[in-house]
């Protein structure tokens, strides 16, 4: 029986990647780079930092350079991940939705807590979450399980009661590891390299409402 819906946050509950990209354009512009279109920065920002640096210098987390630059890329999403985050087209329905039908909802991301508070904060959603887990929550993030087991602990659901949305590969992965059911969300940051028909989920759904009508045939 479903009672807890869980959302991953960038890319599938909020549309982060205008601070994202503003970002990764600073620090290109700081090592004497040109700026990237945020279309060609877009499908990359469910990644993270180190799906980021990839785009935007070539790294990847084996170079000897890459720490530092995660370090410096964090400090200046410090200065404006505030800026501009809104919820997808949909998502306050969607939770209005979850909340009226008895449920509960919680966000499991792989964002430091340090970004994950003040942006639901800055949306006025942090008080209505039922849990919010960050990826420094626990010892290892998403594709492992840790986190979605610990938001199953602080909510005392059980994991075959849980419902996790994403839209990147890890978050299914992590998802079926820890034995929940799977939604991805297809109007997120997916890159047209991706094939989410082949990730094993429940479902895939184009808009946020599309879920209202799946869950209550859970």
């Amino acid at each position: 029986m479903l009672q807890l819906i869980l959302f991953d946050l960038d890319g599938t509950l909020l549309d982060t990647a205008p601070d994202l990209g503003l970002a990764l354009n600073m620090q290109r512009q700081r090592h004497g780079l040109p700026p990237m279109p945020q279309t060609q920065i877009r499908p990359h920002a469910s990644h993270g930092s180190e799906g980021l640096l990839a785009i935007g210098f070539g790294l990847t987390p084996e170079h000897a350079n890459f720490n530092a630059m995660r370090t410096e890329y964090l400090d200046l999403y410090d200065q404006v991940f505030t800026r501009s985050p809104v919820l997808f087209d949909g998502i306050a329905q969607l939770l209005q939705d979850i909340e009226c039908a008895g449920l509960r909802w919680g966000v499991v991301t792989n964002k430091p807590r340090r970004f994950t508070q003040p942006l639901l904060k800055a949306i006025e959603l942090e008080q209505r979450a039922a849990c919010v887990v960050s990826g420094d929550d626990a010892i290892r993030s998403k594709p492992h399980p840790d986190t979605l087991l610990l938001a199953c602990e602080q909510t005392a659901t059980a994991p075959e009661n849980c419902l996790y949305v994403g839209d990147a590969e890890r978050d299914i992965q992590a998802a079926h590891a820890a034995q929940m059911r799977t939604v991805i969300a297809g109007y997120g940051y997916i890159d047209g390299n991706d094939q989410p028909e082949k990730w094993g989920a429940d479902a895939i759904i184009d808009k946020p409402s599309e879920l209202t009508a799946f869950f209550h045939k859970v």
